[in-house]
């Protein structure tokens, strides 16, 4: 649904990083502690709970060798970033800003082998497992602000975060309830067909399906995952709006998600114009493979992405999350959470 995700508004209660950084130093003491306040700005005291004082762990002299690494690197040219990323047998596709990030932590993350840090977070344990889900919901060429979007292919794409390799994926379609006769232009898009709606399951005994399918690869109970969106819009708006429609509550499983587009902006330093499914792949050195608008072939896309960013050292953390209905931000100081053992759908009274 990527078209559809980029026409959409920015959410208006979605503060930006620097507006949350700057509102969280409003509640640290001189100290660099956290003063004792319950909340900030309504939002839960996890926000800033967990802010931790880091400043120590950098003033081992290895830090200062990173500087003039990166220094070095910053003045490198394209084509000498190849060539020493060839000497070390490192990916040498993708443009020069990917280039350049993929050395930087190259060097990085060598000067830090020997280095034990003071950061307890440096001890938490990453996820076993990510599942890629891109939903694909029913639209109009011109969808209106209160267009109501009705899920109609959930696909998951499960990745080994130890091997770096899709290890499965799961796909189901869905029959719509209100708008039961999809548009031309939905059809079109998405490669969905009528037919294929009308003899698929309702959204709850999907769900249910979601859930036997997890439980089977023991998420949540013997392995730690987080689920991984491109963008907001596939949690806080698709799927929030399809658990009203069929009168299930929220999964819980899914109130939490890492949001590649702000890792990958913030990861490699591009504006938000760059986050885009195809020109991720594009800067990356990659081509779209499958049919674009796929639900599935979306969400194995976005895999390879996750799992090239995970090879150039980028650690994906939870980034959003769904609060009273509303979108929020997620620290990316806390420690690593997996999501919790999925549950079978709970419908309202």
């Amino acid at each position: 649904m990527e078209e559809q995700k980029e026409n959409r508004p920015l959410h208006a209660g979605l503060p930006e990083v620097d507006d949350l950084c700057r509102r969280m130093a409003k509640h640290m003491d001189l100290n660099g502690g956290v003063k004792q306040k319950s909340r900030l700005d309504g939002q839960e005291p996890t926000l800033i709970t967990s802010i931790t004082s880091c400043a120590s762990n950098f003033s081992d002299p290895v830090y200062k060798e990173i500087a003039i690494s990166n220094g070095y690197v910053n003045r490198m040219s394209k084509d000498e970033l190849k060539t020493k990323l060839a000497e070390y047998k490192l990916d040498t596709s993708g443009v020069k800003d990917v280039l350049r990030k993929r050395l930087k932590n190259y060097y990085k993350k060598q000067k830090l082998t020997h280095v034990v840090l003071k950061d307890s977070s440096s001890h938490d344990t990453y996820y076993d497992y990510i599942c890629v889900i891109d939903f694909e919901a029913t639209c109009e060429e011109c969808n209106k602000p209160d267009y109501i979007h009705e899920i109609i292919e959930f696909p998951i794409v499960l990745v080994n975060t130890k091997t770096l390799e899709i290890e499965d994926t799961f796909q189901r379609y869905v029959k719509p309830e209100i708008k039961t006769n999809l548009s031309e232009f939905c059809i079109t898009l998405t490669g969905i067909t009528q037919d294929i709606v009308d003899t698929a399951d309702t959204f709850p005994e999907v769900l249910r399906s979601v859930v036997d399918w997890m439980r089977e690869k023991e998420l949540g109970t013997k392995y730690k995952y987080a689920i991984l969106t491109d963008g907001s819009w596939d949690m806080s708006k698709f799927l929030n709006m399809q658990c009203h429609i069929s009168r299930v509550k929220y999964p819980r499983f899914a109130k939490k998600w890492i949001n590649i587009r702000k890792c990958y902006g913030n990861f490699y330093k591009v504006p938000r114009t760059q986050t885009k499914l195809t020109t991720m792949l594009e800067k990356l050195g990659m081509n779209y493979d499958g049919r674009l608008h796929s639900g599935l072939d979306d969400s194995k896309n976005i895999a390879r992405i996750a799992v090239r960013m995970l090879r150039d050292g980028c650690e994906l953390r939870v980034n959003e999350r769904l609060h009273g209905g509303l979108l929020v931000n997620v620290c990316s100081s806390l420690p690593f959470e997996g999501a919790p053992v999925p549950q079978y759908p709970c419908f309202k009274n």
